[in-house]
């Protein structure tokens, strides 16, 4: 390979890495507009497994569902009802729902910077 091959090899890499930053400041941005726009604070969302605690008190499961989260195929039952709640929870219905579950990061951010407002769930037992 020639230098200039190089070069512009170096130049796409470092053009997706902008990109992939860009993208993955967007959906920090987004998570934390969701969990301020659920009355927790926005950092949550950016501590891992905290973030899944906090997760979990926005759509009122009890804190020890994050076991359920460290199964294997478990994680995806549980992960599908987390969604299924939070789309509760910011008062959507099933469809959007199914969206949060299939196209998370497209239905996500309509969540987070969309007109939906949150009512909290029954305390967990």
């Amino acid at each position: 390979m020639e230098d200039a091959d190089l070069a512009g090899a170096a130049g796409m890499g470092m053009v997706g890495f902008v990109i992939w930053l860009a993208v993955m400041a967007f959906f920090i941005y987004a998570g934390w507009k969701l969990y301020v726009k659920a009355g927790q604070p926005g950092w949550a969302a950016i501590i891992p497994i905290y973030n899944i605690i906090v997760l979990l008190k926005i759509v009122g499961k009890p804190w020890w569902w994050i076991i359920g989260m460290l199964i294997p195929f478990v994680n995806f039952i549980v992960l599908i009802l987390i969604c299924i709640n939070l789309a509760k929870v910011f008062g959507k219905g099933t469809g959007f729902a199914i969206g949060l579950i299939l196209l998370g990061f497209i239905f996500f951010p309509i969540l987070a910077f969309g007109d939906a407002t949150y009512t909290a769930p029954p305390e967990p037992v």
